[in-house]
């Protein structure tokens, strides 16, 4: 990072920013070029003395599609999401205010109790916890399970200089 100043590293505040965070957008490989969808997720994140911080994600869709096909051939993602605040004026120039998570990591679909736990985290995350809904949806979608291997994050928040 070229700006380590503005580097998240506390696992409690990248894991913030995700859950302030109202969309990802999935980096998948594509030719020509790359590809790059916004999507709802759910997430959870732990910290485990023996394995560290973790996140995964979880994503869905229906049963068919490009990002599909893109995921079957590749499964290894990227994955972005930023809150953005406002541009603000500082001595001499103009800047953004926001904060930023990226991830890497592997995109496998999920069913059963992974499927529904997945599902339940996504609901959550949109403003949902605890909603019913019809579990025949579950077969006309898929669920997938980011597990990511690094992440990082970024901020500017030079609030007050202007």
């Amino acid at each position: 990072m070229r700006r380590h100043d503005r580097e998240v590293s506390d696992f409690r505040e990248l894991a913030d920013i995700l859950r302030r965070a109202d969309t990802i957008r999935l980096g998948l490989q594509a030719e020509p070029y790359p590809y790059v969808v916004p999507l709802s997720f759910g997430f959870e994140a732990s910290i485990d003395k023996l394995s560290g911080n973790n996140i995964s994600l979880y994503f869905h869709g229906a049963r068919e599609g490009f990002k599909h096909d893109l995921l079957a051939r590749n499964p290894q993602v990227c994955v972005e999401a930023d809150i953005f605040h406002r541009y603000a004026a500082v001595p001499g120039s103009v800047t953004a205010e926001y904060e930023s998570f990226i991830g890497f990591g592997r995109a496998a679909r999920v069913s059963g109790k992974e499927a529904i736990h997945g599902m339940d985290l996504l609901l959550a995350h949109c403003g949902f916890e605890g909603f019913t809904y019809d579990r025949a949806a579950l077969d006309v979608t898929w669920i997938y399970k980011i597990e990511l291997d690094s992440f990082t994050g970024k901020h500017n928040l030079r609030r007050g200089l202007d």
